[in-house]
């Protein structure tokens, strides 16, 4: 199992480490087959609702689950039922001090809270992975980072989407330049939230939600600025026309930019798509080509025309994350963990760091704060 091994091919004094494909040797061939075993790491969750599923799925895949935590214990104990020996906890300091075998903390706890469980765990001496979004203010993401640095411990931050094959694709024509000068890009994220998705929940608040562009697309807000650069102006408008009892803020907003690179943007997001998820989207015009990645999760190659060449062959791409009322973001949570255990035992490249996380954080911050002036 290649997730599971480092391996090593010695023939002839050449050496190719740490391989991901098949090699196929000839009897005649004479050779060595040293197999060292990766260690097989401990993960913690904090906090047990729909999210965490999805990550103790792929934890129980590439590592061992040993502890759940949440303040609702049916809902840890529910979590934990589904793997062996998994312990539960209803409070986070008692878990965190009475569990020294953890060696990463995937927080899962609503948004307003990963920051406090994220310091937490790292000051315990724990490897920490947060979801989306890092947090809801730039100088709560800061105090993470410091505490990361502090502590000498890894700060991750998700951001699934990236791995989507036609987005990896397209970031890499723009790193090769392949596009040439960016002109302008158009970001539309229609999605359906209906009343019943925030009932009984701390989504839907201020204080632990925080927003529309937080909870439904601070994934599609990363993906702008990881492939075009930081924002450096925004105008835009924003409403609730048909959540104003279940939500605290916007359910709709336009919003325009202007980015560092001199390209211009747009926003145009709902949570009012009617009955389901409509579209997410991002179209690019530039000065060699127009690509449109479409679907409604930027998980299909809905339009190019690009001078000289062609995106072809692009592999099937992970189904999206079913959630029962409704279906969300691309279920990509695999390729983060696979990346996070190469990160710990290999010091691989990380996918994702902690101050690209905070960049998401204050371009919504930029977005809000602009809209309230």
């Amino acid at each position: 199992n290649k997730n599971l091994f480092n391996i090593n091919i010695h023939k002839n004094f050449n050496i190719s480490k740490n391989f991901n494909k098949t090699i196929n040797f000839s009897e005649k061939d004479k050779f060595i087959l040293f197999v060292k075993p990766m260690n097989k790491l401990n993960f913690a969750i904090i906090g047990c609702g729909r999210i965490a599923k999805r990550h103790a799925k792929h934890i129980n895949t590439y590592g061992k689950l040993v502890a759940v935590c949440d303040i609702i214990i049916e809902k840890a104990r529910g979590l934990a039922e589904n793997y062996d020996d998994v312990n539960v906890y209803s409070d986070i300091d008692n878990m965190l001090h009475s569990q020294n075998n953890i060696d990463i903390v995937s927080i899962c706890s609503p948004n307003g809270l990963h920051a406090e469980h994220s310091i937490k765990s790292l000051e315990s001496g724990f490897h920490v992975l947060c979801e989306k979004p890092m947090a809801l203010r730039s100088y709560d993401c800061g105090k993470m980072i410091k505490a990361s640095e502090k502590s000498n411990k890894r700060l991750f931050a998700i951001k699934q989407n990236r791995f989507n094959p036609p987005v990896e694709a397209v970031k890499k024509l723009i790193d090769q330049n392949s596009l040439g000068k960016i002109y302008s890009i158009q970001l539309s994220c229609f999605w359906n939230r209906n009343d019943d998705y925030y009932k009984n929940s701390w989504k839907g608040s201020k204080e632990m939600d925080g927003g529309t562009l937080f909870t439904q697309f601070s994934h599609f807000i990363d993906l702008i600025i990881w492939m075009f650069g930081d924002i450096k102006e925004v105008n835009g408008f924003m409403d609730n026309f048909n959540h104003q009892k279940s939500v605290q803020f916007e359910d709709s907003g336009v919003v325009s930019l202007k980015f560092y690179s001199g390209a211009l943007g747009t926003i145009n997001f709902s949570i009012n798509s009617h009955n389901k998820n409509m579209e997410g989207s991002l179209t690019i015009i530039s000065e060699k080509g127009t690509v449109k990645i479409g679907g409604q999760y930027l998980n299909e190659l809905e339009y190019q025309d690009i001078k000289d060449m062609k995106i072809e062959n692009l592999p099937v791409g992970n189904t999206a994350n079913n959630y029962g009322t409704y279906v969300g973001s691309m279920s990509n949570h695999g390729e983060v963990y696979k990346n996070l255990i190469d990160v710990i035992n290999n010091n691989a490249p990380i996918s994702t760091s902690s101050f690209e996380g905070l960049k998401t954080v204050e371009a919504i911050e930029k977005i809000y704060e602009s809209i309230r002036n």
